[in-house]
């Protein structure tokens, strides 16, 4: 359930209003025609014996209720020239602080004040002198983009565009200003707005360099930019000097001072080269060398060496560079050389068997084969024996010995052709034997014969044809 509003509490001078008799009401007193003002606090109502009091001046900002002009037309209030009185609030309750808006900058403003309680109006309170309307004042502030605020770096024969935007009302006074001093209108072109200022190059060059100031000015506020911007940049020029100071060996030793002109801007480093007097060619040996002395190595014994150094900064190398006046000259020295002696190594070896043989089992009639393998140096000596007899020349047996691989061939052995075979290899260092068994078995014709089914089961237990169980 919403709450009832709170009963109005009246004020004592209201309540003594009340209990006096009510004045007659008197005419209004002709307007003075003045231009509009904030209107002070009202006071009370006076006892209508009394003549009511001049308000004092209204603060900036504050107003009163203004008495309402019952035959007045209707009329902007505060406009100047105009003799009409323009009611801008009339409350039953008492107020002492009123605000008039939507007044115009540079109008002026007569304000007055009328008490009024149930018995009638009071005589007006009227402002000695009228009120001029100011315009708000917002302090100046430079919105200084990020990257300006470090410092701007510009190689000369560039453009250079650089806006700032600001703010204030009304429309702020701006000033530029190069190493405290006003700028060269010539040089530079300076475009203000009421938003931002632009500062206009179109060829940058090396007498631009500088500090730069902006700053913007309200009435009695002023704002400047937080940080400075400078220095338009170029390539740097050669090093001063360079000088050979000493060389030996196959080394060279230079040194050298900076240049006089860094192109506005720290030296990051030099560049040295090279060039054979013979070919005239110029080789680098050092880049983005930081030092202002250096060493250079690996040179040819014999020849004669130039040396010359670049100074490098943030635009690049400098087109100039710094010749040594001297030449480097590697001498040639008497060196007897003398090769190495190295002890020849000894790569013999006694005979040893890598593969031996293996015993084998043959048919009479079928030629069959032995192998086996041996290392040595110098080459060994391969002999073949059966049953610890040497073989000779028998056209029986084929002896073959090729990259290490002994072979022995039996052409169609007989029965008698089994026994133990050996492979004996001999060198100066040396011998080594390997022997295996060769068993030369006859074949049986085979008999075909046709047994009972019960009988077949029961041979299948033997592997005779002859079975004993038959």
């Amino acid at each position: 359930m919403p709450s009832k509003p709170a009963p109005i509490k009246k004020s004592p001078a209201k309540k003594a209003a009340e209990k006096a008799p009510a004045p007659a009401p008197e005419p209004e007193p002709a307007p003075v025609e003045a231009p509009p003002a904030e209107a002070p606090p009202a006071e009370a109502a006076a006892p209508a014996e009394e003549a009511p009091a001049a308000a004092p001046p209204a603060a900036e900002g504050d107003g009163a209720p203004v008495a309402p002009a019952e035959d007045a037309p209707a009329a902007p209030p505060g406009t100047t020239g105009t003799t009409d009185w323009v009611v801008a609030q009339e409350e039953l309750t008492p107020v002492n602080r009123y605000c008039i808006k939507n007044l115009t900058a540079g109008d002026l403003l007569n304000v007055r004040v009328v008490a009024v309680n149930p018995g009638g109006r009071s005589e007006p309170a009227t402002l000695a002198a009228p009120v001029p309307i100011r315009e708000v004042v917002d302090r100046p502030k430079i919105k200084m983009p990020r990257n300006l605020r470090v410092r701007v770096v510009r190689q000369v024969g560039e453009q250079i565009n650089l806006v700032i935007p600001f703010l204030g009302k009304p429309k702020p006074v701006v000033s530029w200003l190069k190493d405290g001093q006003p700028l060269d209108t010539k040089r530079v072109n300076i475009r203000n707005s009421d938003k931002d200022s632009i500062m206009f190059i179109r060829t940058s060059q090396r007498d631009d360099s500088g500090v730069y100031e902006m700053s913007v000015k309200v009435e009695s506020f002023e704002d400047k930019a937080p940080s400075r911007f400078r220095l338009w940049v170029k390539l740097p020029g050669p090093p001063t000097s360079v000088k050979l100071v000493d060389s030996w060996g196959f080394n060279a030793a230079l040194e050298w001072t900076p240049p006089k002109d860094n192109g506005n801007t720290e030296i990051t480093g030099y560049t040295v080269q090279k060039a054979d007097r013979k070919t005239g060619e110029w080789f680098t040996v050092l880049d983005h060398y930081h030092r202002l002395t250096a060493t250079v190595s690996d040179l040819i014994m014999g020849n004669s060496y130039s040396f010359r150094v670049f100074a490098e900064n943030k635009v690049g190398t400098s087109e100039r560079c710094a010749v040594t006046k001297a030449v480097a000259t590697i001498q040639k020295t008497g060196i007897n050389y003398k090769p190495p002696e190295y002890p020849e190594h000894d790569f013999s070896e006694a005979p040893k068997f890598t593969t031996s043989l293996s015993d084998r089992a043959a048919t009479v009639g079928y030629t069959t084969k032995l192998l086996c393998s041996v290392r040595g140096s110098p080459k060994p000596k391969i002999e073949w024996l059966k049953n610890q007899m040497v073989i000779g020349d028998d056209p029986k047996f084929r002896k073959l010995s090729n990259q290490g691989i002994c072979s022995l061939e039996i052409r169609k052995p007989c029965s008698f052709d089994g026994g133990i075979y050996t492979c004996r290899a001999k060198n100066a260092q040396g011998e080594a034997t390997v022997s295996c068994k060769l068993e030369v078995k006859r074949m049986y014709p085979q008999i075909h014969v046709k047994f009972p089914v019960s009988i077949k089961k029961i041979c299948n237990e033997c592997t005779d044809l002859l079975c004993c169980k038959l």
